[in-house]
């Protein structure tokens, strides 16, 4: 698993790269002003933001990861295949809150290998951060630290994670995923009614969908083009030229 000493977040990045899976799965980013901000508010030692609200490109997946954690130890993590048996992990795939590494290993005792690179690399008392649409996990933050944190320190990185994740895949979004974003062709009609100025009954009765479907389909739409709001989510649906 080679890793790429990129920084999305630096001035033209992404100038290189033709397409989204043409862009290093594993990226290195080293210091970054951003990180060492939010460093000064809750110590921590390293850093994993994973996923992209894109098909194939979520948690879990593999293919979009940042972090400031050791290259050696990420390799050696992939080579011997600890994706398949660190508890932290599995838990952290199936889990809509937050995961912390002493639970999970309670629960299921974590391989002799994986406790060797943890030590050798500091790299312990991880905290996985799910971020989410709807039910959907399609990203998610991690924190480690030789240290544990304490539950007031794990309720700001809870409050904080969602936002720097945004701002930490947006440029891939904007630079990429709009051919990516799989928005369905619900999504894409009643997005193109609300342009109209409609409201969701009206776009209900436009489109013959239920009021309520209407409604999940302009939020579902609202979340995968990273808008605000409803009029936000019909400008950039208009810029990314997805509907008239």
């Amino acid at each position: 698993m080679p890793v790429s000493p990129l920084s999305l977040l630096s001035p033209n990045a992404l100038d290189a790269y033709i397409d989204l899976r043409s862009v290093p799965k594993h990226r290195h980013f080293g210091q970054n002003p951003m990180v060492d901000r939010l460093r000064r508010a809750v110590p921590f030692d390293y850093i994993v933001i994973s996923g992209l609200d894109v098909e194939h490109f979520r948690f879990g997946e593999g293919f979009s990861i940042d972090t400031d954690i050791p290259p050696a130890f990420l390799e050696a993590y992939e080579a011997d295949r600890l994706y398949e048996v660190d508890p932290f992990l599995i838990a952290a795939r199936s889990s809509l809150t937050m995961v912390v590494e002493s639970d999970a290993y309670a629960a299921n005792e974590p391989p002799p290998r994986l406790i060797y690179l943890q030590r050798l690399f500091n790299v312990q008392n991880r905290v996985l951060i799910p971020v989410l649409r709807g039910e959907t996990i399609y990203g998610a933050i991690s924190f480690s630290r030789s240290t544990a944190f304490s539950p007031d320190e794990l309720a700001f990185l809870n409050l904080v994670s969602e936002p720097l994740h945004f701002a930490f895949t947006k440029p891939l979004m904007d630079r990429f995923a709009a051919d990516q974003l799989r928005l369905t062709r619900g999504e894409l009609a009643c997005l193109a009614e609300a342009s109209r100025g409609l409201t969701s009954e009206a776009i209900a009765l436009a489109t013959g969908y239920q009021n309520d479907t209407v409604n999940s389909y302009i939020k579902a739409a609202i979340k995968k083009l990273g808008a605000a709001n409803r009029t936000q989510a019909i400008a950039e649906a208009i810029r990314r030229k997805l509907i008239a």
